[in-house]
């Protein structure tokens, strides 16, 4: 059975997960997971509109594989400065505001200051709101940022360098529990970029060269859409989104399996990869599932949406509560990084017909 460093891939989602990057804001943590992969011997190279590409060569360079998994992340920015002191904010991503209520956040401003503060409704104290505390619609005109700052006007708050662009992001409270648990925000799709950097170590530890050569493509605008849409290498035959797989009603996955998801938002994923995948799965003896998510997209959509030529599927560890305060397993994490290792070690489906 393959042997993957689960301890690693914890390190580095702890790692990924406490730093900031929403979407727009991700040039940091892009420099640090490039410095990753060149400490495991891939060269990497940066895109003009953000994004990473590290590739490990194969004995194939003709017909590559494209690995992708998403460094950005749910946020929020500055919208407007109230008379109070308070800050309006608009939504960077799809998430509910009920999710993000109470939740501490730090703003980071134009000239890389940080402040904390609460966001909050407009009428949170049930002492003063009674029963309206509850039943006031969560929405951009009800909510709002409390700076932890001596403010009471607009004047106040612009005095500290705060100004509308400047981002919010929310903390991760990432927790690592005894029984294997991963808790935090952000693990769509940290825990993924976590399992690929651990999928890359593997390689080079082991020595293996692999069939075809390999590129670990870290996007930086997946959720809002357009994250692989440009930068997929054009050698590429095969990509595999490796993102989150979503738990709920009617759905199959847990915390503890791989997703292999048949269908999304986009339409059904190539059948003869997929197949291909779940025949490594049951092969490597993993947990996994098959699932249709009807509200999810992937890098790998945005990718064909650009006109890739090539199979596309895509896989990822179990996430409960997803765009919300999320939740999966070392397990899953295992599972995945298993099943793209069985991936890489095998020869691609069919030959390129570019």
């Amino acid at each position: 059975m393959t042997k993957v460093d689960t301890t690693y891939i914890i390190e580095q989602l702890v790692r990924l997960a406490t730093s900031p990057s929403p979407v727009g804001y991700t040039d940091e943590l892009l420099a640090s997971i490039s410095a990753e992969f060149a400490r495991w011997g891939l060269k990497t190279r940066h895109l003009t509109k953000g994004g990473l590409i590290a590739t490990l060569e194969g004995k194939n360079n003709a017909e590559q594989r494209t690995l992708s998994g998403h460094v950005d992340t749910l946020g929020a920015m500055v919208k407007e400065i109230k008379g109070s002191g308070r800050l309006k904010f608009a939504k960077i991503g799809g998430y509910t505001m009920n999710s993000v209520e109470g939740e501490h956040c730090t703003i980071i401003t134009s000239s890389e200051q940080k402040y904390t503060g609460t966001i909050l409704t407009t009428k949170q104290s049930t002492h003063v709101y009674g029963q309206e505390s509850g039943k006031q619609d969560r929405d951009d005109d009800t909510m709002e940022i409390r700076l932890d700052e001596v403010v009471k006007s607009k004047e106040d708050v612009l005095r500290l360098g705060i100004g509308v662009g400047d981002f919010v992001v929310f903390d991760p409270r990432t927790t690592v529990t005894p029984s294997g648990f991963i808790k935090s925000r952000h693990l769509d799709d940290k825990a993924s970029v976590a399992v690929l950097l651990g999928v890359a170590k593997y390689f080079h530890e082991e020595g293996l060269r692999l069939p075809h050569t390999t590129n670990f493509f870290i996007t930086s605008y997946e959720e809002i859409g357009h994250g692989a849409s440009f930068g997929t290498p054009t050698e590429t035959v095969e990509f595999l989104a490796v993102d989150m797989g979503c738990i709920g009603n009617g759905l199959s996955c847990t915390e503890f399996d791989v997703s292999i998801c048949v269908k999304d938002s986009g339409g059904p994923y190539d059948l003869a990869l997929r197949k291909k995948l779940v025949t490594l799965a049951e092969a490597e003896e993993l947990p996994y599932a098959l699932d249709v998510y009807p509200y999810y997209g992937s890098d790998a959509g945005a990718a064909l949406r650009a006109g890739a030529n090539v199979r596309a599927a895509l896989i990822g560890p179990g996430v409960d509560a997803s765009h919300a305060h999320e939740r999966t397993h070392t397990q899953a994490l295992e599972a995945t990084a298993k099943l793209c290792i069985a991936y890489l070690l095998s020869p691609v489906e069919t030959k390129s017909e570019k």
